[in-house]
């Protein structure tokens, strides 16, 4: 598996951008092959953080792709500042 998360800082409306992102994003990247989850999460301090998990290397990197598109033309006023983005292979996990 393979995880991507990305931090956004100097989110200007994090209510509108959980919103939008819940609606509309969550949507296009769940149809993704590879897809496994996604969350999205609000830090505090105009800083929020999602995190994405793919079976493999290909989908979490479409979702990069992805993201970057959809941010740009829907989320660009709100999340004004690029994201610090890391990513790579999940080496532990678990989950119920």
């Amino acid at each position: 598996m393979y995880a991507t998360v990305r931090r956004y800082e100097g989110v200007t409306n994090p209510s509108e951008a959980g919103l939008r992102v819940s609606e509309d994003f969550v949507p296009v990247i769940s149809q993704i092959p590879g897809f496994v989850a996604y969350y999205w999460v609000d830090a505090g301090g105009s800083v929020m953080i999602s995190t994405s998990v793919f079976q493999d290397k290909a989908g979490a990197e479409e979702s990069s792709r992805k993201a970057v598109d959809w941010v740009r033309q829907n989320l660009a006023s709100l999340l004004p500042n690029p994201p610090q983005v890391t990513s790579g292979e999940v080496v532990a996990h678990q989950a119920k």
